[in-house]
């Protein structure tokens, strides 16, 4: 091709990209939000960048895309992009610009939250710990030194949207912004500069210009300009503070997240649908999921303090990827519902007709061409009802559930029936690398700590996350106590007062005690006996955080580590002897030796001596290493660390998290039964009681080459999977890509009873059930069945039943991985 050719085609490619990315002009009124005048309903669900691999995005994506979503929802997260001042990074997964316009190419908005302040269960609600630092800083008040960077770091992010054509009015995905997130729960507590400082932000974000709405959640007193907006588990009877706002549901949690020593929450499907129909019955234009895909917080990114490395959040995409079901297909059935009735309901006008005892029907009517969409709920959280609308039907509507009806004649969907198949994913064990010769280990040098040898001194006890700045969950305290008279100090109790998380004590390089705090009680005084040398002594404590708070009115102000203290020495021989150590000389060294060698990189070789013999179980500080092969496949890839203690954990030189299969939950409360009927809570349906708050760590395909003892490697593999359908509905299956249906292990036509891994054969069934679903299924990836008698052989007239199935799934050269671990 002559280069005469080339440039006509790349002017031609270029000008099909410029037509293809229409501008798109974003409007809204108190109904709908209008795009390129179109009246529209958005379905939005929240998918955060770094809490998965941008390997994964196109993936989750699209699954969103499947599910019937038209949106994106993502937080900015500055303490990544930013994590010296001034300096930034937007590389790997970090590169939200391209996971936006992988949206995009899906066919996909975005609702961009740029915040700052993320919240997010995520350490320090994503504010940078440089902030923390600045000289006269308050964060999130009218505070010009925090104002100033804020607005430089908005601005930075819009510029970079600008310069990709991200924003609908440049032909990108990107519908509406927010600025701020949730201040209206902690304003009060800073009087009229909170007030202020909304306006400021308001202000702030209109002048970048970027041509589409801005929002702010959860912020009755936003200015006209921006649209407020309702966070929960339920938003129906939230109405926005200017009427001719939109109503918008900017998170509707889908689930909970978990702490450890916290059971595992669930939310079901049923009543997460029936959030999603009461929001849009009563008028709402815009819901968003949170979570749609959770993830996971890798490396130390988890905040809290004391929330776990998994962020689930019981979303329809597990942390892995995978479909839950029933939760996935039962929503994707409502969205479709919904958008049969976008036209009328963002047109037409609303009527409230009570039919008894929590029963309502609202009738959407479009004036100008007559048709209707019809919401029929019950809202009562025992009695069902069956509800005759005389010439448009009798409906049996289950206790809090809500009918949806296409032009009010109609069943389309009913949020406590579900259709949708079950899954039930299994960690298939692939190797047992507790049994693994390979381990290896080393102690993490401290011998400078136990000498008291430091970067730096202070005569006071200092806060650890302005000494740390992040840079690490450990920081040394240490300091020297002469004896004298050992008949007086030989023997004496030590106290130490932290809000730190977790502390470990050392008298002249001996471990005397640790100590950790919970989830109720994240500080703590540690006391315990020690003895002291005649002359010189030296204390090392080490304090450790578990993520640091990322909530509430000051939260920045939270103070961490042994700050203040007190630190005291109580003489054994006589207690009315008292060494106040607080106001000593200490030296403060942040972090460990092993971590600033990078012990945990496979090519670190330098300074590190790994033994094989005797390998130390349960001894803090200690390091841990070994290889595994790369399962086979493209399932996701998890370890679990059963059986190890507390540390972070690492796979070829990328921090999969902190772990801490050590702490258990309580040992209560847990059913294997949820109700779906009445509020939500996250106490209503839990699991894992007496279990490990988490034991299974996400191992990204991406990071492998793709713990110690009892540690072992599993594939995630979905091998069951069930479904119910009643009669004259369609039961549909669908394995995952690569895999068939193998097994048929229950089946019945009938009145089955039970669930998914429970099924029992009810009074009566068709004897042709199980040939009828092997006939259909076996063999294949996706199957559907008709759910009629005649389908199951029997005769005409016959009694309806429902039909219930269970069956199963089934069906690179492995390179040498690097586990290593840090048990502290």
């Amino acid at each position: 091709m002559s280069n005469a050719m080339f440039g006509t085609f790349l002017i031609a490619c270029l000008a099909l990209l410029y037509t293809c990315s229409s501008a798109t002009t974003v409007e809204y009124d108190s109904s709908a939000i209008i795009l390129n005048g179109e009246r529209k309903l958005i379905i939005s669900g929240a998918i955060h960048y770094p809490r998965s691999t941008s390997q994964m995005w196109p993936d989750l994506i699209m699954k969103a895309k499947d599910g019937d979503l038209d949106a994106i929802e993502t937080y900015i997260f500055w303490d990544l992009h930013e994590p010296v001042r001034r300096k930034y990074d937007f590389s790997g997964n970090l590169d939200f610009i391209k996971f936006l316009k992988i949206a995009q190419e899906q066919g996909l908005y975005v609702v961009l939250r740029i915040g700052p302040y993320v919240c997010a269960e995520w350490n320090y609600g994503g504010f940078p710990m440089w902030l923390h630092n600045m000289p006269g800083i308050q964060l999130r008040t009218d505070n010009a030194v925090f104002k100033e960077e804020m607005k430089i770091f908005t601005t930075k992010i819009v510029t970079m949207c600008k310069e990709a054509g991200l924003f609908a009015p440049q032909g990108g995905p990107i519908i509406l912004a927010q600025i701020e997130n949730e201040y209206g729960d902690v304003i009060s507590h800073y009087g009229e500069a909170g007030n202020s400082y909304i306006k400021w932000c308001a202000e702030m974000a209109l002048a970048q210009n970027i041509g589409v709405p801005w929002i702010m959640c959860k912020q009755k007193n936003a200015p006209a300009t921006i649209i407020d907006t309702c966070n929960g588990y339920y938003c129906d009877t939230f109405k926005p503070n200017n009427p001719k706002s939109p109503k918008i549901f900017t998170e509707n949690w889908v689930g909970w997240f978990q702490k450890w020593g916290e059971r595992r929450p669930h939310r079901t499907a049923e009543d997460s649908a029936f959030s999603v129909a009461r929001f849009f019955q009563n008028g709402g234009a815009l819901q968003n999921y949170y979570l749609y895909h959770g993830g996971t917080n890798f490396g130390r990114t988890a905040g809290g303090p004391f929330i776990i490395t998994t962020y689930d959040y019981d979303a329809p995409l597990d942390e892995y990827g995978n479909l839950i079901e029933p939760k996935y297909g039962h929503l994707k059935r409502l969205h479709a519902a919904i958008k049969l009735g976008e036209k009328v309901l963002t047109n037409g006008t609303a009527t409230w007709e009570s039919h008894g005892d929590s029963l309502w029907m609202t009738t959407y009517t479009n004036k100008g061409t007559g048709q209707k969409f019809c919401f029929l709920s019950n809202s009562h959280t025992s009695k069902d009802a069956e509800v005759d609308l005389q010439q448009d039907g009798k409906y049996y509507v289950p206790a809090w559930s809500m009918s949806l009806l296409q032009d009010c004649n109609k069943e389309v969907y009913n949020t406590a029936k579900t259709e949708a198949q079950t899954n039930i994913y299994m960690k298939q064990l692939d190797q047992k690398l507790g049994n693994s010769p390979e381990w290896s280990w080393t102690s993490d040098p401290m011998e400078d700590t136990f000498q008291g040898k430091g970067t730096f001194t202070a005569s006071q006890l200092l806060d650890q996350k302005s000494v740390t700045v992040g840079a690490s969950d450990y920081l040394w305290y240490m300091t020297e106590v002469v004896v004298n008279d050992t008949n007086t100090w030989g023997k004496a109790k030590v106290q130490v007062n932290t809000t730190g998380h977790i502390l470990y004590l050392f008298i002249n390089g001996f471990l005397t005690g640790t100590q950790h705090g919970t989830v109720s009680q994240p500080g703590f005084i540690h006391e315990g006996n020690i003895s002291l040398n005649q002359g010189t002594n030296i204390i090392s404590l080490l304090s450790v955080t578990v993520g640091h708070a990322n909530y509430g009115a000051f939260f920045d102000m939270q103070e961490t580590g042994i700050v203040g203290g007190p630190v005291k020495l109580f003489s054994i021989e006589n207690p009315n002897n008292v060494l106040d150590l607080s106001k000593s000389t200490w030296s403060y060294k942040v972090g460990i030796n092993g971590m600033t060698k990078k012990f945990y990189d496979p090519k670190t070789t330098i300074g590190v001596q790994w033994k094989t013999n005797n390998v130390s179980i349960g001894v803090p500080m200690t390091w841990y290493k070994t290889t595994f092969k790369t399962p086979d496949g493209t399932n996701p890839v998890v370890l679990d660390l059963i059986g190890l203690q507390k540390g972070e954990a690492w796979v070829n030189g990328q921090s999969i998290g902190r772990y801490w299969p050590a702490m258990l939950a309580e040992n209560k409360g847990c059913s294997d039964t949820c109700d779906y009927r009445g509020e939500y809570n996250a106490d209503k349906c839990l699991s894992g009681c007496g279990e490990p708050s988490q034991r299974f760590y996400h191992v990204p395909r991406k990071w492998v080459l793709m713990q110690p003892l009892s540690m072992r490697l599993s594939k995630q593999l979905p091998l069951v999977l069930c479904a119910t359908a009643d009669y004259e509905k369609t039961l549909e299956l669908k394995c995952p890509e690569g895999k068939t249906m193998s097994e048929i292990q229950f089946a019945s036509y009938g009145d089955p009873e039970g669930s998914c891994g429970s099924f029992k054969i009810g009074e009566w069934e068709s004897r042709y059930s199980k040939t009828v679903v092997e006939k259909a299924c076996i063999g294949k990836q996706s199957c559907s069945i008709n759910v009629t008698s005649s389908t199951f052989r029997l005769k005409k007239g016959g009694t309806n039943g429902q039909l219930a199935v269970q069956l199963s799934c089934g069906g690179s050269n492995p390179e040498d991985n690097r586990v290593q671990s840090l048990l502290a």
